[in-house]
Order: structure tokens, then C-alpha cells, then sequence
């Protein structure tokens, strides 16, 4: 459990640093913010997956209980490393980059002309693709070893479908970190519950549907 946690919460810390620091400095635009986010993801799949599955998410965790692939004192261990690596990461890029206001841009917030409806429905049908993806490739076992580059590609096309709506967090962790240090924490409620609705539903069709019996 030790070696599991610590990989959660580091994977959870690289993907926010990265993730939310790639938004802020405005690398490559959507298409680099896109492929910060999913080659992060895609690259420790295959370094800690081994250790903990590489979940890195909340919502993606919040799946594999609904889907009966994890116990819930697990669970819950794995939601408290996974928030301490998004906040350690908010302290790391105000560090770096000098100001919460520098970090604002790499913050995951509701576009102005999108509601909290809309946002909460579109972070809920991006994270069911991405739990998904997780369970039908990684946790069933039929992805081999490729199933870390359909994780972090789902997360790629997910960024550059729903980044101009919403940010496209498809993760209450990364969305806590920036925003505890960028006055954007109010928004939060829609990236947990909008996530973890697409977490859930995933969890449920796998459960019913495609997992093996």
C-alpha cells in the first residue's frame, strides 16, 4: 500500500505540474496543453501501474470501486494521496512561476459562455470515456501493453474537445491544486461531482456489461 500511495500521489503531482503548467505558459495551445496532459498520463501508466495502477484520479478510482475492482478503504487512501499530489502541485508552479495569478491560466474553470449544467455534463461524459478506456483496456487486461497509450490518448482527444468549455479536467484532483491558489476553488463542486458521474457510469457498464464473468 506504502509504494502505491506514493505512486499516486507523485503521478497525481506530475500530471497537475505539467498539466496546469503547460495551460499557464500557454505551450503549443489546446494541442500542447492536450498532449502535456495525456503524454503524463501515458508515460506513468507504465512507470507505477504496476504499483498502483497508475489511476492518478479520483474519478478514475471513484470507477474501479463502482466496478467492484478496488475495496473502498483503498479507495479512499488512494482519493487522500491523489489530492495531496494536486496541491503540492498548486504550491509548486506558484513557487515556479512567481504569483497565483501566473498559474490562473493552467487553472480548470468554466468558459464564460458555458453554464454550470453544461460544464458539469461535459466533464461527466469526457471522464466516462476515460474510465472507460481504463477499465476496458488496463484493469480487464486486454489492452497488453498498450493500454497506457489509450489511457493518455483519450485524455489527449478529451482536452482538445472539451478545453475551451471547461478546461477539460476530467479530474478533481488537477482541478483542486491550481485552484486553491487562483481564487477559482468555487468552481469546484462542478469537477467533482461532474467527474465523478462519469467515473460511476463507467464503473457500472463494466460491471454489467463488459467485465467477464
Amino acid at each position: 500500500m506504502t509504494k502505491a500511495l506514493i505512486a499516486e500521489a507523485i503521478g497525481t503531482f506530475a500530471l497537475t505540474f505539467i498539466g496546469a503548467g503547460a495551460g499557464a505558459l500557454g505551450v503549443g495551445g489546446l494541442v500542447g496543453v492536450a498532449f502535456a496532459h495525456g503524454l503524463v498520463v501515458l508515460a506513468f501508466a507504465y512507470a507505477y501501474g504496476h504499483h498502483s495502477g497508475a489511476h492518478i484520479n479520483p474519478a478514475v478510482t471513484f470507477g474501479l470501486w463502482v466496478a467492484g475492482e478496488i475495496q473502498a478503504g483503498r479507495a479512499v487512501a488512494y482519493w487522500i494521496a491523489q489530492a495531496i499530489g494536486g496541491i503540492l502541485a498548486g504550491v509548486a508552479l506558484v513557487i515556479v512561476l512567481g504569483s497565483g495569478e501566473a498559474v490562473k491560466p493552467g487553472a480548470t474553470v468554466l468558459a464564460a459562455n458555458v453554464t454550470a449544467g453544461q460544464g458539469l455534463l461535459l466533464e461527466a461524459i469526457l471522464t466516462f470515456f476515460l474510465a472507460n478506456t481504463v477499465l476496458n483496456t488496463a484493469v480487464s487486461g486486454k489492452g497488453g501493453p498498450l493500454s497506457g497509450v489509450a489511457i493518455g490518448m483519450t485524455l489527449t482527444l478529451s482536452i482538445l474537445m472539451g478545453g475551451p468549455l471547461t478546461g477539460a479536467s476530467l479530474n478533481p484532483a488537477r482541478t483542486l491544486g491550481p485552484a486553491l491558489f487562483t481564487g477559482t476553488v468555487n468552481q469546484f463542486w462542478i469537477y467533482l461531482v461532474g467527474t465523478f458521474i462519469g467515473g460511476a457510469v463507467a464503473g457500472l457498464l463494466y460491471r454489467g456489461v463488459f467485465k467477464e464473468k
